[in-house]
């Protein structure tokens, strides 16, 4: 590529590289927190574009979503004002299994993030490609474009997504891209890696898109959401949009024949794609070979929008030849007439090892550059913006001068995630799960707000309406749960209520609060008999939802919260210790070898998080307490 001629166009606070849901969540924080903001990108008309399913939340993933709202950022209400489907997932559980999930409208998502983020005052836009980031003295002075751009900042943010020598597969062939019909960013690898980061390569996989008019929809069992759709947002409405259903049908071994005469043409199988993918999102090629016993796998076929006939199914993602792919979807009788806009197909890209960052997201060797999203080796829409929206707050505070904001792991599941990353690494990419954090029963969904607004309110991400609706609420929580507790009932008023539900009678009185802690009552239905604790909530929480449930939730899981809340108290004495610059690890002889060279390659900030890095050991971390009280 011969060398451009630069033109100096303009300097900038913070310049975020990438449209994803990272770089529109950090490019919208940075420019709320009062930063002079560019957001460069390939296509402005593809900004949060959903690549793979049109939808957000689940398991894990819904309370990170409910966590970025609660933070002030924009996925939570842009997915609202999108929602075709909403569901509750996992209810028959306890509430720290809860989570939010929404089928959405993909062009309508899209729009409403434009249209967010063109009215922020501070944001500028640049539909370019990004080929260099500067740098001098070890701290980062903006970037350049393959056009001849030359755009400053004092910070930079890298969300590139899959695009990073994006490399996409069908079969036997092979085509640079970073996402289907859109080109790979081939230039800036070459320079991060420059600046001493270390890049390797990822894989993942999308799949099928569907005409509706050719699928058979009554030959599928329908799947409806929620009577009573929820939201994500703390302070939104609930969609305005006509709620769609989904529809399930199943894979045969007919299907399963046709997919293993593919499996030499596949990439995933002939030696073409050598980088690893998401064990937990495989292919339906890898379905079939790792569970060949299997004689079914289930797929889930959802709408792309209102306005198009183009569906998605999800649990066929492939890479397989596009003929076999046909071949394969017609051997399921409602599909049998199928056909399709697009195949399946995966893809390759490069990302950087996520232990060469701090917990801010800021890389160790290069100052204010910071790096969020599948660049630090995630997967997922919401793990991307979770990153994203920290990265950006954190890029904000550097430009003032102030501390780095950091969530710990009993904050937040963004607090886990981004631990787990600079702390562990990944050697496939990283999704998020519930089973992931020691401390769920603290990090609920309903419960975000009042782990994380006042954060928002803090850096100034929060508007005036959000901060208001956050006190009403945090007042009528506490309001109910002390009502609960102080107020005592007789058997005669509730004895009827407490026989309907199979539980057993008062013999004298009680606390409301001892009630809502017995299986099967709970405080909607105990008002319904119970007129005064009805008067109460209209009167404390004006019959709002989230509060009555918070404060049912706070009551009935009282001791779990709080035995939980203690011993996240002891690990935080362990955060409080740091360790950074104290110790020259290779000189420490009383820990194990691979203790050392762990430590040394991650150098963590505290004794926490050295005692979380793979290969430490409690003994190592004894002997770091002992040193440390020397």
């Amino acid at each position: 590529m011969p060398t451009p001629t630069f033109y100096p166009l303009s300097s900038y606070d913070v310049i975020v590289v990438g449209g994803g849901h990272a770089g529109c969540e950090a490019a919208a924080a940075a420019s709320r927190m009062g930063m002079r903001t560019c957001l460069v990108t390939l296509d402005l008309d593809k900004l949060a574009q959903m690549s793979c399913n049109p939808a957000v939340g689940g398991i894990a993933k819904g309370q990170i979503v409910r966590e970025i709202d609660a933070l002030g950022g924009m996925m939570g209400e842009v997915t609202d004002a999108t929602t075709l489907q909403f569901r509750m997932l996992n209810r028959s559980k306890g509430p720290a299994m809860w989570s939010p999930r929404a089928q959405c409208d993909r062009a309508k998502f899209i729009r409403q993030w434009r249209e967010r983020l063109e009215a922020l005052p501070g944001l500028h836009f640049v539909q370019d490609e990004v080929a260099e980031v500067m740098a001098e003295g070890g701290a980062v002075t903006g970037v350049r474009t393959v056009w001849g751009l030359e755009l400053l900042a004092r910070c930079v943010v890298i969300t590139a997504g899959t695009f990073l020598g994006g490399l996409m597969h069908i079969g036997r062939r092979t085509m640079p891209g970073g996402r289907a019909a859109e080109p790979a960013a081939t230039h800036l690898t070459q320079s991060l890696v420059g600046l001493g980061l270390t890049a390797a390569r990822m894989k993942t996989g999308t799949p099928v898109r569907i005409d509706r008019r050719s699928v058979h929809l009554d030959e599928m069992d329908e799947e409806r959401g929620d009577a009573t759709p929820s939201r994500f947002s703390f302070v939104g409405d609930a969609s305005p949009l006509p709620q769609l259903p989904c529809w399930q049908v199943y894979t045969n071994p007919a299907v399963h024949d046709v997919l293993r005469r593919g499996l030499p043409d596949s990439p995933l199988y002939n030696g073409q794609i050598q980088s690893i993918g998401p064990r937990y999102c495989p292919s339906i090629e890898t379905k079939i070979v790792t569970f060949a016993e299997r004689e079914r796998h289930l797929l889930f076929l959802e709408p792309e929008g209102t306005d198009t006939r183009e569906m998605y199914l999800n649990g066929f993602s492939s890479s397989l030849p596009v003929e076999i792919q046909m071949d394969a979807l017609r051997q399921i009788p409602a599909l049998r007439d199928v056909e399709i806009y697009r195949p399946g197909y995966a893809i390759e890209y490069d990302f950087f090892d996520p232990t060469g960052l701090t917990h801010s997201l800021e890389s160790k060797r290069v100052r204010g550059l910071f790096l969020a999203g599948q660049v630090n080796g995630t997967t997922g829409y919401e793990e991307a913006a979770g990153q994203g929206l920290v990265a950006g707050i954190n890029a904000a505070l550097l430009v003032r001068g102030e501390p780095p904001f950091v969530l710990r792991r009993d904050e937040a599941y963004i607090g886990v995630l981004i631990d787990d990353l600079v702390t562990k690494g990944v050697d496939e990419p990283y999704r998020m799960f519930t089973s992931r954090a020691e401390f769920r029963i603290l990090l609920r969904q309903d419960n975000a707000d009042a782990r994380l607004t006042p954060y928002a309110i803090k850096y100034g991400l929060a508007t005036a309406a959000r901060a208001a609706r956050f006190e009403r609420k945090q007042k009528a929580v506490a309001a109910l749960v002390d009502y609960l507790g102080q107020t005592t009932v007789r058997g005669l008023e509730v004895n009827g209520f407490l026989a309907s539900v199979g539980s057993a009678p008062l013999q004298g009185g009680a606390k409301l609060a001892d009630l809502v802690r017995r299986p099967n009552v709970g405080i909607n239905a105990l008002a319904e008999s119970l007129p005064i604790l009805a008067q109460t909530i209209e009167k404390q929480a004006n019959n709002d939802t989230e509060s009555v449930e918070s404060a049912e939730i706070a009551v009935k899981y009282e001791g779990y919260i709080e035995r939980e809340r203690q011993a996240a108290e002891k690990m935080t004495r362990l955060e409080e210790i740091r360790i950074k610059g104290v110790f020259y690890y290779n000189s420490l002889n009383d820990i194990s070898t691979e203790a050392r060279q762990k430590l040394t390659a991650i150098n963590p900030e505290t004794l926490g998080q050295a005692s979380r890095i793979p290969g430490v050991s409690p003994s190592d971390i004894s002997v770091l307490m002992v040193l440390m009280g020397r």
